[in-house]
């Protein structure tokens, strides 16, 4: 009977302890995946880095990104059959697509609305033939009209 509490209260001593040791095991491993992670970011950023000097890869990056030429050179885009170009995207219109529901709610209190665009009036009608002057307009007698 002594044994088993003297084995009971050497575990029970021994379980907290031995708890923290192997969290703080799994934490260290944790934080030396994220260092070599951060070393490799590292090292791939001093190297774009190091790239960036370079005029040649310099040039090559605008030729390729922005579709610069040289001076003098003529540029050519083939475009194949059944290709299509990327879909622009509209820069007019402020992307909100991760704000809470309720913004969608209050955005149009609080943000100007675009104003209409006026259609163009169109042309005034031909003068009726008969004689009337343009846009004038005749009332029948029986509705207090000009008696003639």
């Amino acid at each position: 009977m002594v044994l088993a509490m003297v084995v009971c209260a050497l575990a029970l001593t021994l379980a907290v302890p031995l708890r923290t040791y192997l969290a703080q095991r799994s934490e260290a491993e944790h934080v030396a995946e994220q260092r070599e992670q951060l070393e490799a970011d590292v090292a791939r950023l001093t190297r774009d880095n190091q790239q960036a000097d370079d005029p040649a890869y310099v040039r090559a990056q605008a030729r390729d990104r922005l579709q610069y030429v040289m001076p003098g050179e003529t540029p050519y885009q083939v475009q194949l059959p059944g290709a299509t170009a990327p879909p622009v995207e509209d820069l007019t219109k402020p992307k909100h697509d991760n704000d809470p529901w309720y913004t969608g709610l209050w955005r149009p209190v609080v943000e100007p609305q675009p104003t209409p665009t006026a259609a163009p009036t169109p042309p005034p009608p031909p003068a009726p033939p008969g004689g009337g002057a343009a846009g004038s307009m005749t009332i029948p007698h029986d509705q207090g009209g000009p008696t003639g």
